[in-house]
């Protein structure tokens, strides 16, 4: 069975973790409603999607 040689140093170890991060989620403006919104996405605001309504959104409650 392999067993390494010699312990992984923190540089290394923090190397290979240097990718580890998050993504800002990618949000386009809504041409209806001019709310943001995921691409390839219905709009939660308007219901539209592609010039066309796909639903009737239900009403949100303002805090």
């Amino acid at each position: 069975m392999a067993v390494p040689k010699r312990r992984t140093s923190k540089a290394r170890r923090n190397k290979r973790r240097a990718h580890w991060k998050l993504n800002i989620p990618r949000l386009v403006i809504c041409p209806n409603c001019r709310q943001q919104h995921l691409p390839h996405h219905a709009c939660p605001y308007c219901g539209y999607y592609k010039g066309r309504e796909i639903y009737q959104p239900k009403e949100r409650k303002e805090e």
